[in-house]
């Protein structure tokens, strides 16, 4: 069969977009909506949740996805108000710097309820109603580099995003006889409101030689990747995890020297 020009779009889709009030969240949540998805998002800021729906023309929900009774209303409503939604990113999230010999149990315990266990609560709720009206969907989990590479200072996030790329695949393997898809997006450096505010002057302007790509990502690029898996042009791929790094994590620590441009392996020499 020819692949139709029209494969990518997202027509007729109800699409929930966790933590989509902002940043990358909201970048996919404007370009579902440009391919033709009914978009939902589940926000724990009411104002942000309300500008990206009024942007996109879709519904707020300002709830905790950390919160299982706020997720089974927010999905009530939205199955209520829009429809049964057949997609779903999850992407609400956050970390702080929390070296491991200070990292507290509390601490610890706060980043992976945010990171990975609301990943699997949105994911179970949703892949229930879908498989309760055989109902085939997509589910596409947001992790980050960092779930594949070490994060000095920042152990317990990176745990949690480690748990998400897995998790991305043993959800593919026992929803996969029920049609339903999961996969994952890793960015690197996405230039984002968030990185923007907490991110160092001297990290942005390493960004030509520590990446690849020689430059920040940007959530439309992001956005595109969950765009192909969320229709049909990834009808074949579960269990996948894509990363949108620019190159980083192919790159494995080479990166170009800051004076000559050339690929090395460890610190520039000095003198």
């Amino acid at each position: 069969m020819v692949l139709r020009k029209d494969a990518p779009a997202l027509d007729g889709r109800v699409a929930v977009i966790t933590g989509g009030g902002n940043g990358i969240g909201r970048g996919i949540a404007e370009s579902f909506a440009e391919f033709g998805a009914r978009v939902v998002i589940w926000e724990r800021d009411p104002q942000a949740a309300e500008s990206t729906a009024a942007a996109v023309g879709g519904l707020s929900c300002a709830i905790d996805v950390r919160d299982p009774d706020q997720v089974d209303a927010a999905l009530a409503s939205t199955v209520a108000e829009v429809g049964l939604p057949t997609v779903l990113v999850n992407n609400a999230g956050g970390t702080f710097a929390s070296p491991l010999l200070e990292t507290a149990p509390k601490g610890w315990d706060t980043l992976i309820r945010s990171n990975l266990t609301q990943v699997l609560l949105c994911t179970q709720r949703i892949a229930q109603a879908l498989v309760q009206h055989g109902a085939p969907g997509s589910i596409i989990n947001i992790a980050s580099i960092e779930g594949a590479r070490a994060a000095p200072g920042y152990a317990a996030y990176a745990a949690a995003k480690a748990g998400v790329v897995n998790f991305t695949k043993t959800a593919a393997l026992e929803l996969a006889p029920h049609g339903i898809r999961v996969n994952c997006l890793a960015p690197d450096l996405t230039l984002t409101e968030g990185i923007v505010r907490v991110g160092s002057a001297e990290m942005l302007a390493n960004a030509d030689h520590m990446i690849p790509m020689g430059r920040t990502g940007h959530v439309d690029e992001m956005a595109g990747a969950a765009v192909f898996l969320a229709g049909e042009l990834s009808s074949y791929v579960t269990g996948q995890t894509l990363h949108v790094d620019g190159g980083t994590h192919a790159a494995g620590g080479w990166y170009h020297h800051p004076d000559s441009g050339d690929y090395i392996l460890g610190p520039p020499p000095t003198g």
